[in-house]
């Protein structure tokens, strides 16, 4: 199989844009993502991949729950700001008005369209992405709205590449603690 057919039909299908959020022994973390889906209607489930290169992911790993962020079309900056820096060397969350849910996760104000679900299990298939399972525990959606799509991120340079795997667990934590 061809990379660049996948890419074609993954490009058309157009996904909706999420941020995901985690929070671990004080550290909060936060990520654009495109791979996620329900994944069970009875029991409800989510799923969600993160990337091995990203600071969320191995602050997630220590993460208890997750904060599902639905980005409407006119969120193009917020995502940006959480997808085109690194939290190994950024605080995402500075002079942002954010609220502690469930499990400690972190909740943007400005992003009412969310889903917080606790964190079931964790799927290493060897890609350079992981699947968490989640089990929703609140969700909020005030209105319909529009998503921001794929198609209007793509000019959106990721704080990472996908083949990077920094060290210690977390970047941010390894200068605190030395």
């Amino acid at each position: 199989m061809a990379d660049d057919e996948l890419s074609v039909l993954v490009k058309s299908a157009n996904s909706a844009m999420i941020l995901v959020t985690a929070a671990s022994d004080g550290e909060r973390a936060g990520c654009l993502v495109g791979f996620h889906a329900q994944s069970s209607i009875t029991p409800p489930r989510y799923c969600v991949w993160l990337s091995k290169a990203n600071h969320t992911y191995r602050v997630a790993l220590r993460s208890t729950h997750f904060g599902l962020h639905f980005l409407a079309a006119d969120d193009h900056a917020t995502a940006e700001a959480f997808g085109s820096v690194s939290g190994d060397d950024t605080d995402k969350f500075a002079g942002r008005s954010v609220l502690a849910g469930p499990g400690g996760v972190p909740l943007l104000t400005d992003l009412p369209n969310r889903l917080v679900g606790r964190r079931l299990c964790a799927l290493d298939d060897g890609g350079d992405h992981v699947c968490f399972t989640l089990e929703p525990v609140a969700a909020s959606a005030p209105e319909p709205f529009t998503p921001l799509r794929l198609s209007q991120a793509l000019d959106i340079a990721p704080g990472h590449d996908n083949t990077e795997r920094p060290a210690p667990p977390t970047e941010r934590a390894g200068r605190a603690a030395g």
